[in-house]
């Protein structure tokens, strides 16, 4: 399968940056990416086991038309016209939360891919210089691998991963008489599951942006997922499950060389009592094994918090991830988390505002937070 990119539409990097070459040497040259480039930067991620589908340039044009953020898409590029690094990197600017860059915003993984080490840092030196041109306060970089020359980094959460069998008997076996047990209790509640892309979008969305008011989080726009299936079609699916013909819980996924992942999931908390979540990722497991992934990513979590726990219980493994920063002229690292205490007044007033409201300004404010 191949990503549908609009790479025709897509627009060229900031001008400030886009007409000069940020470092030369006798290997290689960085620069931020033109038009022509795209094409040979998705061929380099497709074939580079580092990359992630969050490194393709897609997704920087997407953030910029659904956030208005401005991206920095870096890539080395040897004197032979190869790519053979590349770096993403986009600019939050807001009054609430200042100006700040991240490789890659409302994802877990970015930083600095190439075919060796040095070639990497060249990447992230050129987005350093980025940075101090701008002047923006720090940069984060989401990284898979430990980088011992950024001493600043954040290591409290792990990405959960499971290894998957080639069909679901063996899964289904494995998880135990208990967890069997409990999906097949909402089966029993005649619940009903649909997989589909832009036709479940809606009751998605539905869920989804309950359960983010109730959970004191501002909710992404419709037009956020919308766009990631239309530019992703042949990566993007939606699965939702239905009590009393309404919808209940909700599953978006990403899919990409090999690995399933479940960017965002969603359960009413007035069906928690028949355990419909517990069925929602049996459903999405099954749909993985089916469709010969190896692999399926449950997310991030903080270790021995409940959202681990309860992936955990599926078999998944941890997997460390290292978000280093820079941060301008020694700033301090950045706490823009829900644990930060001086947003617990904000959080807990937001889960009583009615969803009109959160669904109207939800995505004025998440747009600036990573």
């Amino acid at each position: 399968m191949q990503v549908k990119l609009a790479l025709n539409n897509m627009t060229d990097a900031p001008s400030q940056f886009a007409s000069k070459g940020l470092e030369i040497s006798r290997q290689f040259n960085v620069r931020v990416a033109n038009k022509s480039q795209y094409r040979r930067c998705y061929d380099y991620v497709v074939s580079s086991n580092k990359a992630s589908i969050y490194h393709l340039p897609e997704w920087c044009e997407l953030i910029k038309q659904i956030f208005g953020h401005a991206s920095y898409y870096l890539v080395a590029e040897s004197l032979q016209g190869e790519i053979i690094g590349i770096l993403p990197i986009v600019r939050l600017k807001s009054r609430l939360f200042g100006d700040y860059m991240v490789s890659m915003p409302y994802f877990n993984y970015g930083g600095a891919v190439a075919i060796n080490e040095k070639i990497e840092k060249a990447l992230i030196d050129n987005a350093i210089n980025i940075a101090k041109e701008l002047d923006s306060q720090h940069i984060e970089f989401r990284d898979t691998g430990r980088r011992d020359e950024y001493p600043s980094v954040r290591t409290d959460k792990v990405a959960m991963i499971l290894s998957l069998p080639d069909n679901q008997d063996i899964l289904w076996k494995k998880l135990g008489a208990k967890r069997r047990s409990q999906i097949n209790r909402p089966l029993r509640e005649g619940v009903e599951v649909k997989c589909g892309t832009t036709e479940l979008l809606a009751d998605f969305y539905r869920v989804f942006a309950h359960n983010m008011r109730d959970l004191g989080t501002p909710v992404y726009s419709k037009k956020f997922f919308s766009e990631i299936l239309k530019r992703f079609s042949d990566y993007a699916q939606i699965i939702c499950v239905y009590h009393k013909d309404e919808p209940v819980s909700a599953a978006f996924l990403i899919g990409f060389k090999g690995q399933l992942e479940i960017p965002w999931a969603s359960t009413l908390r007035s069906v928690n009592a028949i355990g419909v979540n517990m069925l929602l990722y049996w459903e999405v497991l099954k749909y993985a094994i089916g469709r010969g992934y190896k692999t399926f990513d449950f997310g991030r979590s903080t270790i021995d918090s409940g959202t681990y726990r309860f992936k955990k219980q599926w078999g998944a493994q941890p997997k460390q991830l290292y978000w280093h920063y820079w941060m301008n002229e020694g700033r301090k690292m950045p706490e823009l988390t829900p644990s930060n205490p001086k947003y617990q007044l904000a959080i807990k007033a937001w889960q009583h505002l009615p969803l009109f409201v959160t669904n109207r300004i939800g995505p004025l404010i998440v747009k600036n937070l990573p």
